[in-house]
């Protein structure tokens, strides 16, 4: 742990009264003197502590109840090391006003020198989603002005899914070969998406796979990423509650040089469980990243799950946990993204013992060792587009159903 960053201590507690709080104190020499971190912290089973100590590699955490004195103590030292350099960041309102209607789940990609915004869905905005998700898109280079580069299509029961891209949300997005391409899809048409599409100017789309569905469906809400010359799907799950058929949840990693032709990769033990949800992604250190995400509810599942877990790999098969449990709060359809030699995890679903929106915002440059962004200004949502654009992170739309756009810079 670096002094100053933010991890989550975590204990179980049986044949003790819950309710009474606990006293959580920290040693730097092996257990022989403590100093109080805490004199009364509730007894959830966590706390999110800041590694406020000088250096040491003698490092334990105990816990203890206020009442009958019980203890859990640190099995074995952990080292808190020198701190970490961390810069200071601001977010700046651009705009509450951009020109398209609000939507959540749209694609995000950076592209051209332009931000583009791709599909999503408003069940409630008849006029612009009128089979609740659209296939339109916007492009922006500055984020106040937006321009329409193709309307919706995607309108009535005349469409033809063979000629442009059915409407659609959370879906795979990703910049290839020069290309925005669009992977799969969801399931709000009664059925699973098994097409891949691209284009070069956002106005013409082609049909990568017109002869040959994917071999990977059905799924949707699985993570999409281009690494080391491929496109790489993982995860994701069925949805019998929108698509009949069975229940599944995967976590299976599936890669593709041509969108046509893929290739299954076979990850070795351990590696992260089932799960998707994850907007954005992240390539960083020359790694693939999942950073958190979750699984949706079904009927024969109907609890869904929540992760804030923190896994990195090189190529796909061995895969390293820096982290089991961050200190941000376990999370499904939030937003990822390598920006400033940082990664960042901002707003989304969760956690599952108080589910909501979200606007928190989490920043690491190692995957072990994160730190809070205070003060957002942005309302919570989820399912939003977040861009890395012209030295800034950006935050547009998403599920406060509101147009608006964001941007954090570095303070200098």
């Amino acid at each position: 742990m670096a002094a100053g960053s933010w991890h989550l201590i975590r204990w179980k507690s049986q044949n003790i009264d819950v309710g009474n709080p606990v006293k959580i104190a920290l040693s730097t020499d092996d257990s022989k003197s403590w100093r109080e971190i805490s004199a009364s912290a509730p007894n959830t089973g966590e706390f999110v502590w800041q590694a406020a100590a000088p250096p040491s590699a003698r490092c334990r955490i105990r816990v203890t109840d206020s009442k009958s004195g019980l203890v859990a103590k640190s099995d074995r030292p952990f080292s808190v090391v020198a701190a970490q350099e961390v810069p200071k960041y601001e977010w700046v309102k651009v705009t509450l006003e951009a020109p398209f209607a609000p939507r959540d789940g749209p694609g995000a990609l950076t592209f051209k020198n332009r931000m583009w915004l791709i599909g999503g869905w408003n069940p409630g905005d008849k006029k612009h989603f009128p089979r609740i998700c659209n296939n339109e898109v916007w492009s922006s280079h500055e984020g106040a002005s937006w321009k329409l580069e193709k309307p919706n299509s995607f309108l009535d029961q005349t469409f033809d899914a063979k000629l442009d891209w059915e409407g659609r949300h959370t879906a795979g997005y990703v910049v290839f070969k020069d290309k925005m391409w669009i992977v799969g899809g969801d399931p709000n048409q009664g059925h699973f998406m098994f097409d891949v599409w691209n284009s070069g100017d956002g106005k013409n789309w082609n049909f990568v796979n017109r002869d040959k569905p994917v071999p990977w469906g059905p799924r949707v809400l699985h993570h999409t990423l281009a690494f080391k010359g491929k496109i790489w799907v993982m995860g994701g799950q069925t949805l019998p509650p929108f698509v009949e058929g069975a229940e599944k949840f995967y976590r299976d990693i599936w890669t593709t040089s041509d969108g046509i032709v893929w290739e299954q990769v076979t990850p070795r033990e351990p590696y992260w469980p089932q799960r998707g949800m994850i907007g954005g992604n992240v390539v960083f250190k020359d790694r693939m990243w999942i950073l958190g995400g979750g699984t949706y509810d079904t009927p024969e599942t109907p609890r869904r799950k929540f992760f804030n877990d923190v896994w990195s790999s090189a190529d796909g098969v061995n895969w390293e946990c820096h982290v089991e449990n961050a200190p941000w709060e376990a999370r499904q359809y939030h937003d990822v993204a390598a920006f400033d030699g940082r990664m960042w995890v901002m707003e989304g679903y969760g956690p599952e013992k108080e589910a909501g929106n979200r606007n928190d915002v989490w920043h690491s440059s190692d995957g072990s060792n994160w730190y809070p962004l205070p003060n957002t200004p942005w309302p919570p949502r989820h399912a939003a587009a977040a861009f890395v654009h012209d030295n800034a992170l950006w935050m547009v739309a998403g599920n406060n159903m509101t147009p608006d756009v964001w941007k954090l810079t570095r303070v200098k």
